[in-house]
């Protein structure tokens, strides 16, 4: 085997080059995982999930105990009210519980108006469509919604639209995950909503719930890991002052 430079790598002439090129690449992998981490925290964590899902359950559960639609919807409400309240005193963020109360109460109304207890559910439906067709639309425009979620979080900001092109792609490709993975849910609970069949409608509206979200959260989080870490923004340093 030839001893001359050229003839063996550069880590294997200077071990020092491939301690570095080591310590580079476990500070990458480090770097990824901490942003592709965040994305639980996006989305309200755990605790988001169960304000989103519980009042739901409460819906049905209370609708089948009493056959009254405005008990039902009260009771849901509340519930949602409940949420923010305690996040309030734990001085916590109500974002997530603020707008399971928004779609409660507009949920509520609706169905109280109408009489009609599936029409509980129909705001969330609605959403969910919205949802997914501005997903759909940010990566179309090379906006993906979920570099818009969180790059604020990971401290990158927008640098992964023209200075990270892989992180930029990663992020289009986790948001495609998210229109076919939450696009599920419409497909499915738009037929049973026009089939009048609130029981039906209601434990699947709870069940498809969460399992979608985490699946998606899960999908977002191995995208992530895989891609380049994220490049922090250059904030404009204060004037020092005179």
């Amino acid at each position: 085997m030839s001893n001359q430079p050229g003839g063996e790598t550069a880590a294997q002439l200077d071990p020092a080059v491939g301690h570095v090129d080591a310590d580079a690449e476990a500070a990458r992998k480090a770097a990824s995982k901490e942003a592709a981490d965040t994305v639980l925290q996006a989305f309200g964590g755990v605790r988001g999930m169960i304000d989103m899902t519980l009042p739901g359950l409460v819906f049905i559960v209370t609708y089948n105990l009493t056959h009254q639609v405005s008990t039902a919807a009260w009771a849901a409400l509340g519930l949602s009210a409940l949420f923010v309240v305690a996040r309030l005193a734990r001085r916590e963020t109500i974002q997530h519980a603020f707008s399971g109360v928004f779609g409660v109460a507009l949920g509520a109304w609706i169905s109280m108006k109408s009489g009609k207890a599936e029409d509980f559910y129909l705001p969330g439906l609605l959403w969910n469509v919205g949802y997914c067709v501005a997903l759909a639309t940010s990566a179309l425009v090379r906006w993906p919604m979920i570099g818009v979620m969180l790059g604020p979080i990971t401290g990158e900001m927008f640098t992964w639209r023209k200075e990270n092109p892989g992180r930029l792609a990663a992020y289009t490709k986790a948001t495609w995950a998210w229109v076919v993975i939450m696009g599920a849910k419409p497909l499915i609970l738009f037929p049973l909503y026009f089939t009048h069949n609130v029981n039906l409608l209601g434990w699947l509206k709870v069940a498809l719930g969460i399992p979608p979200l985490l699946l998606a959260m899960y999908v977002t989080w191995q995208i992530l890991l895989k891609a380049p870490p994220p490049i922090k923004a250059q904030l404009d340093e204060e004037e020092p002052a005179r």
